[in-house]
């Protein structure tokens, strides 16, 4: 038995004094697991400049992505959701919207614009997980589904990023409804022969992968995005077998014939414009001339 003990006295922290090191001006990269600045990763379109991982990125970002000039014109900003179902699980859907629109300032999760993308005049509509993980209520069919109305109205192409968890479960079959909504307004594009391109980002799964993220005429995919419909651990439960490596990712999806295109997000906005060129959208195509009935000269009298 020691005759003598010495107590541990815990380390005093002072609360006075904060950190001299300021937070948040590091990240920490998925793919690679070094530290990147912060500046240098947005002065990069949000890819790690050492490995190419795509971190996330908000709609509005993508939108200033493809745009010239980063400038657009917005539609049906105002668009919110009425709680059609009164739904209620740990917390009311109400108290949910009201939280997402506070934390994203959007209304829902969709922008939809309008601009040009390397002169080509183009309607995008722009996903935003961060708003109740990207889902499909009823606002985002109805927006998705004018923007295309405006467009074969205009005579331009459709653009769609896609990056959701799927149907919004809190409306129940109502977003389910928007799968087939979307799609028929899709097909109305179709046969005015205007391109529709979809880009599908890190998540795309449930009902907007089962209907409007794969009807594009080119599909297109970033660099190892999960693309799916049920995720992989759903799956495997379902048919008791270990899934292959790299199981709906953007490059599984490749190979398989899934997708058309893997690009990388810094050649994202030439890729898509050389697209619609190919597609036939023109930039800056001067419209028709109107008929002037009094522009036509009246014939000589026969005599």
């Amino acid at each position: 038995m020691a005759w003598f003990k010495k107590a541990r006295k815990p380390i005093a922290v002072s609360k006075g004094k904060s950190s001299r090191v300021p937070e948040g001006l590091w990240v920490k990269c998925a793919g690679c697991a070094q530290a990147i600045y912060n500046k240098d990763l947005a002065a990069n379109v949000n890819v790690c400049p050492k490995c190419g991982h795509h971190f996330r990125m908000n709609a509005a970002e993508r939108l200033r992505l493809l745009f010239d000039d980063q400038q657009w014109t917005e539609y049906d900003k105002d668009l919110v959701s009425t709680d059609p179902l009164q739904f209620k699980d740990t917390k009311p859907y109400r108290t949910r919207l009201e939280a997402s629109i506070e934390a994203t300032g959007l209304k829902d999760a969709i922008i939809i614009a309008s601009g040009r993308i390397e002169g080509i005049e183009t309607m995008v509509g722009s996903m935003e997980y961060g708003f109740i993980g990207g889902s499909m209520g009823v606002v985002v069919g109805e927006k998705i589904t004018r923007a295309i109305e405006r467009a074969i109205e205009r005579r331009c192409p459709v653009v769609v990023v896609c990056c959701s968890g799927g149907a919004r479960m809190m409306e129940g079959a109502l977003s389910l409804m928007q799968m087939a909504k979307i799609s028929g307004a899709l097909a109305r594009l179709d046969r005015a022969r205007l391109p529709y391109i979809s880009v599908l980002t890190d998540p795309t799964t449930g009902g907007v992968t089962a209907s409007y993220a794969m009807l594009g005429d080119l599909n297109i995919a970033e660099p190892k995005a999960l693309i799916g419909f049920a995720g992989p651990r759903v799956i495997e439960q379902t048919i008791r077998q270990k899934l292959p490596e790299g199981f709906q990712r953007s490059e599984f999806l490749l190979e398989k014939g899934m997708i058309d295109l893997i690009v990388d997000r810094r050649e994202m906005k030439s890729v898509i414009a050389r697209a619609l060129r190919f597609m036939g959208a023109a930039a800056d195509a001067p419209a028709p001339a109107a008929f002037d009935p009094s522009s036509v000269a009246e014939p000589a009298p026969q005599l």
